[in-house]
């Protein structure tokens, strides 16, 4: 029982510092997670992904680039460079999904930067994450694997011998030597 124990509390303690590295390193890196959600730049983008946004200069983004951009104060946007307007500093995209180009131009100062990779469905749980019920999972998962660690060691403590037994054997076994 103790084993299984072991092995679940090894899993489950696998998958969550896998997947705070995976949230956590990118932004040591400068970079920006942002789950995908819709599907405007499948197949390159699938919905539900999650693709990590690296700073970029504006003048080192070229047609046929996807570009990070800022639409709102809390919203971006991740489309596909299709010309550039360096005279009056602004990109025109379009999602590769979508038929026709956006509306309107992007502006250079709205550069957010360029995807440098996407992790497949991560995007679903850092959105369900960020929910209230996904904020009690997540805390309830923690102190579920901090129990399966710390508990089994209090219920099955692995008997020693006692001292007085110990030195009382060793003596019977030298004698049977003899």
């Amino acid at each position: 029982m103790r084993k299984a124990y072991n092995i679940l509390t090894t899993i489950i303690l696998i998958l969550l510092v896998g997947l705070a590295a995976i949230m956590m390193l990118p932004r040591l890196l400068g970079m920006t997670p942002l789950a995908v959600l819709s599907g405007s730049m499948e197949p390159t983008y699938h919905v539900g992904s999650l693709i990590f946004v690296k700073e970029a200069d504006a003048n080192a983004v070229k047609p046929g680039d996807p570009i990070t951009f800022k639409i709102s104060a809390d919203t971006m946007v991740t489309h596909r460079v299709i010309a550039i307007d360096t005279q009056n500093q602004c990109f025109y995209t379009k999602g590769d999904a979508n038929n026709t180009p956006d509306g309107g131009s992007v502006s250079y100062e709205n550069l957010v930067g360029k995807p440098a990779f996407t992790v497949p469905m991560l995007g679903y749980l850092a959105v369900y994450a960020q929910t209230q019920q996904g904020m009690i999972i997540l805390i309830t998962t923690i102190l579920v694997v901090l129990v399966l660690t710390f508990v089994p060691d209090l219920l099955f403590k692995e008997e020693t011998p006692e001292k007085g037994k110990e030195k009382k054997n060793a003596a019977v076994h030298k004698k049977s030597k003899k």
